[in-house]
């Protein structure tokens, strides 16, 4: 039998980092970080123990890639769902409703993966954050910004202040007040992206461009 090309043995490694990845996102989601073991993730993801530490230096680096490869895939989907768009500002609520939908519904895996960032480690820079990065960063630039060096950086740290929010042990803020807080912010319609149930929290105003605002 022939020797594998390089494209295909590429190829290979590629879905064993993948299977990998979203084993973990499965069980943390489950069992927790504590008790999810780097064995039990080889398992899942029928991989040999020892290539995860061949991708992964450490269990915590491997839990950031993880998250961030869900949440690429998950603003990815809600950018390009139909009806499509390449309108700025519905696709920037659609990326803030995709990133708060997640603390929503997996809150063990989000607040776990916060808690990794903030610890000595820091963040994580592997392949899965540069292309969660190059999409928030290509909505930024269709939102209109002129600068996006910086509202880049700043939307990353509004969205990551929202999803402690949420998660907060104890005092939690409900996602729709924080929505209605960052529509505000950006301009946004609350009826843009895939708003909540129930409409604006506590009677506020629905927030509305006007016309002009909107060929902006």
């Amino acid at each position: 039998m022939s020797p594998r090309s390089p494209s295909v043995n590429e190829e290979l490694r590629r879905r064993s980092r993948e299977r990998i990845l979203q084993a973990t996102v499965e069980l943390v989601s489950t069992h927790g970080y504590e008790a999810t073991t780097l064995g039990d993730i080889a398992e899942r993801a029928g991989s040999a123990r020892g290539l995860i530490s061949y991708y992964f230096p450490g269990k915590r680096q491997l839990l950031q890639s993880a998250v961030h490869r869900l949440m690429h895939l998950t603003l990815e989907e809600a950018l390009e769902r139909e009806p499509r768009t390449e309108d700025g500002r519905e696709r920037l609520a659609r990326a803030i409703d995709a990133i708060l939908g997640l603390a929503v519904e997996r809150p063990t895996l989000m607040r776990t993966h916060m808690a990794g960032i903030l610890q000595a480690e820091g963040f994580v820079q592997c392949p899965e954050q540069q292309r969660l990065a190059f999409l928030l960063r290509d909505t930024v630039t269709r939102y209109g910004s002129e600068d996006v060096d910086t509202d880049y950086p700043l939307l990353r740290a509004l969205l990551m202040g929202a999803v402690v929010a949420v998660l907060l042990p104890g005092a939690p803020m409900p996602m729709a007040r924080l929505r209605w807080e960052l529509f505000q912010r950006y301009g946004l319609d609350w009826e843009q992206g895939a708003p909540p149930d129930g409409g604006p929290p506590d009677g506020a105003p629905v927030p509305r461009l006007d016309q002009s605002s909107r060929s902006k």
